[in-house]
């Protein structure tokens, strides 16, 4: 059975489509210049701060490589939070959208997960009072909030194992998993243009 769509629907459909692209073209940006940064960051609570100054300031075309990994960051951040916008006024909900949907909420939070597990690493005074603060928080969750706070900061306070760690889970663990979600949500996108493209002869025939 073919649903047919109205002119709205298809351009939220081919908006969705272009957003996937973006949203993976912002990842393996972020990712290769994160790679790159890598090279010289040193995460412990007493080079941090100085070693992206070094690279900012000493390291040929180290402020461009700094420059696009937070653009990209940001950027996938903002397209992700499109993308769930666009699908819903599309009214995307039909089952061949179940794994864009997935794909797409998941890869918004790891994204989100990617930007606050930064804040401490750049060890400067916004980011570090903003993470001891947003700590608090997490501390007040019932039942995890003290485990959950341990796992983060090694101890009981923010230290060179806190950074070490953050920067473990942004650099590994969130990092390949928002490439993975990326690219699962754009072939989850191609799929429902793949049968969209499909149903087109039925429909004229």
């Amino acid at each position: 059975m073919v649903i047919q769509e109205n002119r709205f629907d298809i351009v939220m459909r081919r908006t969705a489509t272009i957003l996937s692209v973006v949203i993976l073209t912002f990842s393996l940006i972020a990712a290769s210049t994160g790679i790159l940064l890598s090279i010289y960051y040193e995460p412990a609570s007493g080079r941090a701060y100085q070693s992206l100054s070094v690279i900012t300031e000493q390291i040929q075309y180290g402020w461009l490589f700094r420059k696009a990994h937070h653009i990209a960051g940001n950027g996938v951040i903002v397209a992700a939070l499109i993308q769930i916008v666009v699908m819903f006024l599309g009214r995307q909900f039909s089952k061949s959208w179940y794994t864009a949907w997935a794909s797409g909420i998941f890869l918004t939070l790891t994204v989100i997960g990617l930007s606050w597990t930064s804040m401490v690493l750049g060890w400067d005074q916004v980011g570090f009072w903003r993470f001891n603060i947003e700590l608090g928080t997490i501390e007040a969750i019932p039942f995890i909030g003290g485990q959950l706070r341990e796992i983060l900061t090694g101890g009981s306070g923010v230290s060179t194992l806190t950074v070490q760690r953050l920067y473990t889970i942004h650099s590994y663990l969130l990092s390949t998993a928002a490439i993975i979600l990326a690219i699962v949500h754009l072939f989850g996108v191609l799929w429902v243009e793949k049968q969209v493209k499909d149903s087109l002869p039925n429909f004229f025939s």
